[in-house]
C-alpha cells in the first residue's frame, strides 16, 4: 500500500462520457448517438460517424467526487478537477479543467477537445483531483477508479465485449436455462457483466444472427439485435435498481460499477423531470413501496427501447421489406 505525505481524499471518483460530437474542416458538426457509447464497458467509439474527414472531436465529460471534498473544514483547498485523455502510441496527453455543476460540490462538468491526428487507435480518459493540502498547492489527492476508452477506429463500443454473449442450446444446456427452451434468448444481469444467452435450439436463430446486407434476413437481423439490446437494457436497469447500497438515512447510493452507469444513462428518461439523484430516490421508493412501480414500467420500456434504437431499427426494417416487396412485384 502506497503511503502519502499528505491527506488524500477517500472514496470513489467516477468519470463519464455524456456525449460526443465531431467536426469536419468545413465546419460540419455531427452528434454521435447512443450506439456510439457503452456505459457498461465505459467505451465510446468515433469510427461510425458519417462525417468524412472529421478532424476534431469534443467529449462532454462529467465527474462525480466524494461529498467530503468540498465540505466546510475539509483539508483540501483550491480544488481542481480535471479530465485527462492519454494514449501511449502518440504520447498524447490532453487535459481540461471541469467546472462545478450545482451547489453540492460533487458534480463537475466540461468539454474536452481532441484532434483526430492525436489518436492512433485507443485513448484512455481518466479524472484527476488536485488541491492545496497543508499549504502546499498542486497535490494530487484522488483519481478516477475506472477509466473510459475513446476508440477512433472501430464502430462497436467494446472494451472486450459490451455484454458477455454465450450461444448455447437451452434444451440440453445448463439446468437454469432449460425452463426457457422456447425463448430465443435470456439475459442474466447478476454477475460482473450482463450475460446474454443465445438459444441455438430456437429454430432459425443462428441463421438470423449471422445474416447481413439488404436481404430479408439481414433486415430482420437488425430488428432482432435491437430488440435483444432493449431486453438487455431493461434487465440491467432492474438489476442495478434492485441491488443498491442504502445509507443510514435510507437514501440509495449510486453504484460505481456498470450498474451506476446504467442508472445514470436511463433515469433521465424514466423520470425525466428529476435530477439523477432525485430520480434514483423516487425509483427506489416506488420499487420498494406499495404504489407507483407498475406505472413506471412503460417509462423503463421507453428508455430501454430508445437506447437500443428499436424505433430506428423497426423503421429501417419496414422500409427495407417494402423495397424488397416492390422489387418482387416488378420482377
Amino acid at each position: 500500500m502506497k503511503a502519502w505525505p499528505y491527506r488524500r481524499l477517500p472514496g470513489t471518483v467516477a468519470v463519464r462520457v455524456d456525449g460526443v460530437s465531431v467536426r469536419s474542416p468545413q465546419g460540419e458538426t455531427e452528434e454521435l448517438d447512443a450506439l456510439a457509447r457503452s456505459v457498461v464497458d465505459r467505451v465510446v467509439v468515433v469510427g461510425q460517424v458519417e462525417t468524412e474527414n472529421w478532424d476534431t472531436a469534443r467529449l462532454n465529460v462529467s465527474v462525480t467526487t466524494p461529498g467530503r471534498l468540498t465540505e466546510p473544514g475539509a483539508p483540501w483547498k483550491d480544488v481542481v478537477v480535471a479530465a485527462v485523455l492519454t494514449e501511449r502510441a502518440t504520447n498524447l496527453r490532453v487535459t481540461t479543467v471541469l467546472s462545478p455543476d450545482g451547489d453540492g460540490g460533487r458534480e463537475w462538468r466540461g468539454t474536452l477537445p481532441v484532434l483526430r491526428s492525436d489518436i492512433y487507435d485507443r485513448a484512455t480518459l481518466t479524472a484527476q483531483v488536485v488541491a492545496t493540502v497543508g499549504g502546499v498547492p498542486g497535490r494530487a489527492v484522488a483519481e478516477s477508479t475506472e477509466d473510459w476508452i475513446v476508440d477512433v477506429r472501430t464502430d462497436t463500443p467494446t472494451r472486450d465485449r459490451p455484454f458477455d454473449i454465450k450461444e448455447v442450446g437451452f434444451r440440453t444446456g445448463p439446468s437454469m436455462l432449460r425452463p426457457f427452451a422456447d425463448v430465443p434468448w435470456k439475459v442474466s444481469a447478476t454477475g460482473r457483466l450482463p450475460i446474454v444467452h443465445i438459444n441455438t435450439d430456437f429454430e432459425g436463430m443462428t441463421d438470423l444472427l449471422a445474416a447481413e446486407g439488404q436481404t430479408a434476413a439481414g433486415l430482420v437481423n437488425e430488428l432482432l439485435v435491437a430488440q435483444m439490446a432493449a431486453d438487455v437494457w431493461t434487465a440491467v436497469f432492474h438489476a442495478a435498481l434492485g441491488n443498491l447500497e442504502i445509507e443510514e438515512d435510507g437514501a440509495p447510493v449510486l453504484p460505481h460499477d456498470w450498474r451506476g452507469e446504467v442508472l445514470r444513462e436511463m433515469l433521465p428518461d424514466v423520470l425525466p423531470h428529476l435530477s439523477v439523484e432525485d430520480a434514483l430516490r423516487e425509483a427506489h421508493r416506488r420499487r420498494t413501496g406499495t404504489t407507483g412501480w407498475t406505472e413506471l414500467q412503460p417509462n423503463i420500456h421507453y428508455a430501454a427501447s430508445r437506447r437500443a434504437d428499436v424505433p430506428k431499427a423497426l423503421s429501417a426494417t419496414v422500409r427495407g421489406l417494402d423495397r424488397l416487396n416492390r422489387k418482387d412485384a416488378e420482377a
